[in-house]
């Protein structure tokens, strides 16, 4: 293996599952969550913030986030990720058409786009450190897209990125979405890091975005939509969102519950 290709899967598996946490993290308020000198910073909106009371109606999610430690050591590699969201919300797939990571592997940003541009849901941006042994860290920028798929004939999301500075890299990392029977959350989406991307590198900083319409049987769908379930009388609500667990190479684990508002539309 090229030693680009090398750095390329291990930037990549890194940025891919912070962008994952972060993709449907709330509405405009900062969470930092800490173990020991670990910090993972997130921020985030749904728009729009004012929602149907009674029905779900599309949304699109924001956010930016950013991994670091609190003394200035290399942050560790992630190694697992899920996030479960709220089963008050509602993830649709149905009639949107999919991408097989084959074809974006070792593709650009453009190319990715002309290749899968049907099954598009997402987009955003990254900046990273990458270390490597007896080299000081730099730093590296990239695009991500983000695509609609199906793993063993199951909902997934494929998420692609690619860089040209310093290095040209291009990484595809499949994610997982299952559904929970019963409790608070609904939607549950998982990834684990390939073990080549432990300790290596860490992310800096992301932003991103998530969400699509699209037409099916006749009828407009939207891959993400919620309601603002207040009570009645009241303009808005506060309601627990969802829940992170982040698992890294030495072992510790971040399990964020993130809790957001809304208002009211109707």
């Amino acid at each position: 293996m090229h030693l680009w290709e090398t750095r390329s899967r291990s930037l990549a598996a890194l940025i891919v599952l912070a962008i994952i946490a972060c993709a449907c993290a709330g509405i405009a308020v900062g969470e930092s969550i800490q173990n020991k000198n670990l910090i993972v910073s997130l921020q985030g909106r749904i728009t729009p913030h004012a929602l149907p009371r009674d029905e779900l109606a599309p949304i699109t999610v924001h956010v930016s986030g950013a991994i670091k430690t609190d003394d200035g050591a290399t942050p560790p590699a992630l190694r697992k990720i899920s996030f479960a969201l709220n089963r008050n919300g509602k993830l649709d797939t149905r009639g949107l058409p999919t991408c097989e990571s084959g074809v974006l592997e070792s593709t650009t940003t453009e190319q990715a786009r002309e290749l899968c541009g049907p099954a598009l849901i997402g987009s955003g941006s990254f900046e990273a450190n990458v270390a490597f042994p007896s080299l000081v860290p730099f730093p590296a920028e990239g695009k991500l897209l983000a695509f609609n798929a199906k793993v063993k004939g199951r909902p997934a999301i494929l998420l692609h990125i690619y860089g040209a500075n310093p290095v040209q890299h291009t990484f595809v990392l499949p994610m997982t979405i299952s559904q929970q029977a019963s409790g608070t959350y609904g939607t549950v989406i998982s990834a684990n890091i390939p073990q080549l991307a432990a300790g290596l590198g860490y992310v800096t900083s992301v932003d991103f975005a998530i969400g699509r319409q699209f037409h099916y049987k006749g009828k407009t769908h939207s891959l993400l939509s919620a309601s603002c379930s207040a009570p009645a009388g009241f303009p808005g609500a506060i309601f627990l969102f969802a829940k992170g667990t982040f698992t890294f190479t030495n072992g510790q684990s971040l399990s964020p519950r993130l809790i957001r508002d809304c208002k009211v539309s109707k």
